[in-house]
């Protein structure tokens, strides 16, 4: 199998060592944004493909992955909480609400009590909260006051659809569909009133 995977130009991967490993670290952490555990599952990853290869123990890199990603949250390279905040207000201007932001969270491998924390923070220190999120989604995926005046009512139920399994409550789905005009969603989508 790795002859075929070599004869159709597919680089074969190299075999882990400690500095290898450190590398790929260094350059995946350079390009992304990334927790503690999804950085440990990305590194499992290349070890597992390259001991299939290599014929390695990849318990033995597991073990490397451990000691690399102590030393980089010693070192403060990766820092779970800032990445939990940052992924966390990135979502939120995006409007992606209180229910996906912890879902994406999770899925990065943030642990649960540092996503309560950090959506608590979230609802603190951003105006509008989950309003100005639901609005922003609607803005984003031009639902609502955004559609030609023609598909509005028609569009109505999808539209709360979207939001719902976006996860908004139907009220506040409802209160962003029922914006007048693009620049009302737009002030509400900052957090400028709508809070009614």
């Amino acid at each position: 199998m790795p002859e075929a995977r070599a004869k159709r130009g597919r680089k074969l991967p190299r075999r882990i060592t400690p500095e290898r490993l450190n590398n790929i670290a260094l350059y995946y952490i350079g390009r992304y944004a990334s927790s503690s555990a999804n950085l440990r599952r990305v590194l499992l990853r290349r070890v597992e493909r390259a001991s299939r290869v290599h014929g390695d123990d990849p318990a033995e890199g597991a073990r490397l992955i451990d000691e690399l990603v102590a030393r980089f949250l010693r070192s403060g390279l990766i820092d779970d909480r800032t990445y939990a905040a940052q992924k966390a207000a990135s979502l939120r201007r995006r409007g992606a609400s209180r229910f996906g932001i912890g879902g994406k969270l999770r899925q990065k491998g943030v642990e649960g009590e540092l996503i309560a924390e950090t959506l608590g923070a979230l609802e603190d220190n951003v105006p509008g909260g989950e309003f100005a999120a639901a609005c922003a989604f609607v803005r984003r995926r031009r639902l609502g006051p955004l559609r030609p005046p023609s598909k509005r009512k028609e569009m109505r139920d999808k539209d709360l659809a979207a939001l719902s399994r976006a996860g908004f409550g139907l009220d506040l789905a409802r209160r962003a569909l029922a914006c007048p005009d693009a620049a009302t969603l737009d002030a509400w989508a900052r957090g400028e009133g709508g809070e009614s």
